[in-house]
């Protein structure tokens, strides 16, 4: 692969406070090389490399989406559509998905639940470069209660040997975490309530500590406050959603909070680009008690990290930036957008090689028209984008 030296009129390194002025970013055989002002490295890369100009524009790192489903179609009955499917044409649709996140500027992301390890398989496509399409980490099965919630992917346990097991089945093929259905949800609506606990605090501890002795982390799918509680305790890697749901209204607890901070566990709120028509649907009442806690998980020092829950019903892959849009309305600056979106990511992923723009790390980023420190809406003018090194324009 040839060296690429890239210029724009700016390049945000991570996190996102972090800018290089008319700057460069010098990119070789999939690695990042060399950051710093276009003066600097112009005149010191040979002429034989590449020049990418990009007058106008913001080179930043890739973006990373730390909750999608590829199996799913983000119409109105995946249930069916996954459990139905062929399998060679469920894994071609879950390609040209990865390349539609690709394409919006999507270098990473996090698929927690598909069929058969269909993602394990893309993932070794878009490594070995037939496929096109971000680095995928995958939790294979989620582990469920019988009958709970997305049992139809095949993780449905109820005893201790019963976890085991499973967590032992994802790990051989090839799971890049754990993921725990700790709470019920709205797509499986034959199971437990969104806000109803599916697994013991025991059972929680269990499970992380087994995917532990896989080398695996855990993310955990936790509606209610008490699934919340649980697995904060139990010591998940990730809460996802974490809306502090009860039978009948939202109920917020500091404390747990608190231990959250002082554990570093992040929060995936998983917020599609369609967010305001889920508000809307919501109704006043609950939709602000949803904005309050977010609210107040923020002042408390939460780590947000940025998740579309691309797949379900009515959230697409195309528009991630619709996620981040939800944010700013909330009061987050861009900086912190930015770094939810890439910095904050990467380290609740356990990735130490991308996320930000610096000598060693992968070249995962993406060049945009404009500058999303001062408009998100840039994020959607993507010129070019380099996946572990690989471009694509567009």
């Amino acid at each position: 692969m040839n060296k690429i030296l890239i210029t724009a009129d700016r390049v945000i390194t991570g996190p996102a406070d972090q800018v290089i002025d008319d700057g460069a970013v010098l990119v070789d055989a999939g690695m990042i090389t060399a950051v710093g002002t276009a003066a600097e490295l112009d005149p010191s890369v040979d002429a034989s490399a590449s020049r990418l100009r990009c007058p106008g524009a913001t080179v930043m790192p890739g973006l990373i989406d730390c909750h999608v489903h590829l199996a799913f179609d983000a119409g109105p009955d995946p249930i069916s559509e996954v459990a139905q499917a062929d399998p060679g044409e469920l894994a071609a649709a879950m390609a040209g998905r990865a390349e539609q996140m690709l394409d919006a500027g999507v270098t990473t992301v996090r698929d927690l639940g598909d069929r058969d390890a269909l993602a394990v398989r893309l993932r070794t496509s878009i490594e070995s470069g037939t496929a096109a399409g971000p680095r995928i980490l995958s939790a294979t099965a989620p582990l469920t209660s019988r009958g709970g919630h997305c049992g139809f992917l095949g993780g449905e346990v109820t005893t201790d040997d019963d976890i085991r097991a499973q967590i032992a089945r994802n790990a051989a093929a090839g799971a890049d975490l754990i993921k725990v259905m700790a709470s019920g949800g709205a797509l499986t609506p034959s199971g437990p309530r969104m806000w109803e606990s599916q697994f013991t605090p025991a059972q929680l501890r269990l499970i992380v500590e087994e995917a532990a002795r896989h080398g695996l982390g855990v993310a955990a799918h936790a509606h209610g406050t008490d699934a919340i509680a649980h697995c904060v305790e139990a010591g998940v890697r990730t809460v996802e959603h974490c809306s502090w749901r009860t039978a009948d209204s939202t109920v917020y607890d500091p404390e747990i909070t608190r231990r959250m901070v002082e554990n570093d566990i992040a929060v995936c709120r998983c917020v599609s680009g369609n967010w305001p028509l889920f508000l809307e649907k919501l109704g006043p009442e609950r939709a602000d008690a949803m904005v309050e806690v977010i609210r107040n998980m923020r002042e408390a020092g939460v780590r947000f990290i940025a998740g579309t829950d691309a797949g379900v019903p009515g959230a697409g892959f195309g528009d991630y930036v619709g996620m981040l849009e939800f944010f700013a309305s909330l009061g987050f600056k861009h900086t912190e957008i930015l770094d939810m979106a890439t910095t904050n990511s990467a380290r609740a992923m356990g990735l130490t090689d991308t996320g930000a723009l610096a000598p060693g790390l992968r070249a995962d980023l993406i060049v945009v028209d404009g500058d999303p420190l001062t408009e998100l809406d840039a994020l959607r003018r993507i010129q070019h984008v380099f996946a572990a090194g690989r471009p694509t324009t567009n």
